[in-house]
């Protein structure tokens, strides 16, 4: 099991797309938000290795964020395919009016 330090092992790497959206006419930008993630999630759920994918909506903060999660051993291959589908969800999403703070990350998971 790869490791970051002594006794800090991890088995899962994630990558987060994170975003804030607006509650204006009736949340339209997080309708569309979700509109968005229908249409990439059969590309997202077919890369190599992924074992889930989330979806965390806060309704009190306007937190929007979608987190892809593969195994160790296949995150490397998708780091270096630049993460696709990562560049056309993120300019997609970027596009809707009411989003704002699109943001990125990638981290380490393990069940405890």
């Amino acid at each position: 099991m790869p490791t970051i330090c002594e006794g800090v092992e991890f088995d899962t790497i994630a990558r987060e797309w994170r975003l804030k959206w607006d509650t204006a006419e009736d949340k339209a930008s997080l309708v569309a938000l979700q509109k968005v993630l229908n249409e990439f999630k059969a590309e997202i759920k077919a890369i190599a290795g992924v074992k889930y994918v989330q979806r965390v909506v806060c309704g009190g903060c306007q937190d929007f964020k979608i987190i892809v999660a593969l195994s160790a051993e296949s995150f490397g291959a998708w780091e270096g395919d630049q993460f696709a589908p990562e560049s056309k969800l993120l300019a997609a999403v970027e596009a809707i009016p009411g989003v704002k703070k699109v943001e990125t990350q990638t981290y380490t998971l393990l069940d405890v």
